[in-house]
């Protein structure tokens, strides 16, 4: 079983900067693509950022140059860097493992962390 763990969320102001971390337990990160997710209440989770075990990355059109996603698979550990934040980047924030399973992908989520830009 997966187990994933963020952390870093909080409140900040417009304009300014969050780090999200993830850790995730387990042997399988290194193959995994890793990706972060967002919700607000009402609507649909949408992908944020994505990178995939060769280190390939894609980016939602809302964010593209503003945040970074990286990786150590040493720590089994997915950042988010989120700079120039705005208060539309208000959400709750996931932290998603999709691993090799089968012909197909299996998905672990972790429990989220909340993300409140002031204006």
């Amino acid at each position: 079983q997966v187990q994933l763990v963020e952390s870093g969320g909080g409140l900040v102001q417009a304009g300014g900067s969050l780090r999200l971390s993830c850790v995730a337990s387990g042997t399988i990160f290194s193959i995994s693509s890793m990706g972060w997710y967002r919700q607000v209440p009402g609507k649909q989770r949408e992908l944020v950022a994505k990178i995939t075990s060769g280190y390939s990355t894609n980016y939602a059109d809302s964010v593209k140059g503003r945040f970074t996603i990286s990786r150590d698979n040493a720590k089994n550990t997915v950042y988010l860097q989120m700079n120039s934040l705005k208060s539309e980047d208000t959400a709750v924030y996931f932290c998603n493992l999709a691993r090799p399973y089968g012909s197909g992908l299996r998905d672990y989520w972790g429990q989220g962390t909340q993300v409140t830009v002031s204006s």
